[in-house]
């Protein structure tokens, strides 16, 4: 964790943006007091997830459909969650999806502690829910 000028400690929030559908509530993590970073590769979240552990992660759920996750991983999202568990256990997993993923999110959440699950489109009323809501 952070700390702000009063030296409160400030929450940290990375987002993995893999699609354009992601949105942008930089102004709500502002207004929340969240220190937010944006990543457009998992690789590149993975190594600052070893620097700072994040008190939240935001990523867009995408079924495996032809399944080049050679079979072990359900999705994009499995990678990074494992990286998740080990450096930042404490993180908060706030995950979005399109309607048409709803039959397969089940299989995300068997395997990993998902804090929340927001569909498309995410309103920033519900987002700000998810990261108020203690686990």
């Amino acid at each position: 964790m952070s700390a702000d000028a009063n030296g409160s400690s400030m929450q940290t929030l990375f987002s993995l943006i893999e699609s354009p559908f992601h949105p942008d509530f930089s102004a709500l993590y502002q207004k929340l007091g969240i220190a937010a970073e944006r990543f457009d590769s998992a690789r590149n979240l993975h190594r600052a997830l070893q620097k700072q552990p994040p008190d939240f992660f935001v990523g867009e759920f995408i079924y495996g459909w032809g399944n080049n996750y050679a079979g072990a991983n359900v999705s994009n999202l499995d990678v990074t969650l494992r990286s998740l568990q080990r450096f930042a256990p404490q993180a908060k997993m706030i995950v979005f999806m399109h309607p048409r993923e709803e039959d397969h999110i089940g299989k995300l959440l068997e395997l990993f502690p998902i804090h929340a699950v927001l569909q498309y489109p995410v309103s920033e009323q519900a987002m700000q829910a998810a990261l108020q809501t203690p686990v």
